[in-house]
């Protein structure tokens, strides 16, 4: 009964419930996401043809115009997709693989004359190219397929209805090869650009890569910070000297973790593209992520270590997730100061993009987190160091 006395056990509640709040707003990012300014590409290379008495007729433009009014919100405040005409096919295949879009919707050039051959007795279907960039986001992947196909539903329906109704004003009588464009008047290819593959864990394989690695970075800044605690420095330079070889260490701790979390995810069957170029590219991830734990343990000491489990909460969840996904807070406040995201970005490029390792892009900047937290941790050698102060009074006392 003397439990019930204890101030700890009247706290306890109080505690659960302040962890559950704290923990359950990282579920708010996944709830109901909805896309804005997602960009799409619409190519229309469609030259039209041209009937008498009626002019030229370019049903490609006319799609372009059903497409904008299809994928408009609702509130009229922010489009759900932000569509970008592109010139040819060429060059939209050049953006998908810029990461410049998540799909695209091809007209081809000889559409609106296959159309209108479709009541004559040499029907040539008309068809429609739709390009996914599936290795861009999985989960952006599966609804751009879907808004996508979508479109291209409302077409076909479009052109069934016009037949239909020319067909009766016309008191056409159909033969048998006719017949066939009431049911399918358009021929849609879906194509996946830089397809994930069938081992990368449904294209989450960057995602899922970064936890094991952010835990052994914390790990081993932990563990080099306790090693340090108990060092009673005489000098700055021999807390300087001591730095230095912590990032040393950091070196040999980044070589293992990056060559061995490459190794670990290749054993278990993940589809590692190149072992090389994503070892390396794991190698200085880590050792960006160790020094800046680091260089704020280096400061706060180990009690600054929640500061880097709270990212882990608050920032994996979002780290699947499209920009265009999020809500403006996530987006500006949370999701815009997260070094991780630039690891997701850099392994995306080397599993799905046919990129290869090199000090640019996502890797260039994590070298330049690296190297500002690499200055922070070193001016720490001008901070008091307290362990010191008391070991010496310590030893006063006993005296």
């Amino acid at each position: 009964m003397h439990l019930f006395k204890n101030k700890l056990a009247w706290m306890a509640p109080l505690i659960v419930l302040f962890v559950i709040i704290l923990f359950g707003l990282t579920l708010i990012p996944s709830v109901q996401p909805q896309p804005k300014n997602l960009p799409l590409a619409f190519v229309n290379e469609d030259k039209g043809i041209v009937i008498p008495q009626q002019g030229t007729i370019n049903m490609g433009n006319n799609i372009a115009e059903m497409i904008q009014q299809k994928t408009t919100s609702e509130n009229d405040e922010e489009p759900i997709v932000k569509w970008t005409s592109v010139d040819n096919k060429e060059a939209v295949l050049e953006a998908l693989n810029n990461q410049e879009y998540y799909g695209a919707i091809i007209i081809p050039e000889d559409f609106s004359q296959k159309q209108m051959s479709l009541l004559t007795p040499s029907p040539a279907m008309p068809e429609i190219t739709i390009f996914i960039n599936q290795g861009m986001n999985p989960m952006v992947a599966s609804m751009t397929t879907q808004m996508l196909n979508s479109i291209a539903n409302g077409i076909e329906s479009g052109i069934q209805a016009q037949i239909i109704q020319k067909a009766q004003t016309q008191n056409l009588t159909l033969q048998a090869n006719q017949l066939q464009t009431f049911v399918n008047p358009i021929t849609v290819h879906v194509e996946n650009i830089n397809e994930v593959g069938t081992n990368s864990m449904n294209g989450n394989a960057p995602v899922m890569l970064f936890q094991p690695l952010w835990m052994a970075s914390i790990a081993g800044a932990v563990l080099l910070c306790l090693a340090m605690k108990n060092i009673v420095f005489t000098s700055k330079t021999q807390k300087l000297y001591t730095l230095l070889a912590q990032t040393v260490l950091g070196v040999i701790l980044s070589l293992v973790a990056g060559f061995g979390l490459s190794w670990m995810a290749q054993a278990i069957g993940v589809d590692i593209p190149d072992f090389m170029n994503t070892s390396l590219f794991l190698t200085v991830t880590y050792f960006a992520f160790f020094l800046l734990i680091s260089a704020v343990l280096s400061w706060t000491g180990i009690k600054g270590m929640p500061i880097f489990i709270l990212i882990l909460f608050f920032g994996a969840p979002l780290l699947s997730m499209a920009p265009e996904m999020m809500s403006p807070f996530y987006h500006d406040y949370v999701y815009a100061w997260l070094p991780m995201k630039f690891m997701i970005q850099g392994l995306r490029e080397l599993f799905f993009f046919e990129q290869t390792f090199s000090f640019s892009g996502p890797t260039a900047t994590l070298g330049w987190i690296a190297l500002g937290s690499f200055g922070v941790l070193m001016l720490s050698t001008i901070k008091k160091d307290t362990s010191s102060t008391k070991s010496v009074t310590n030893i006063h006392s006993n005296l």
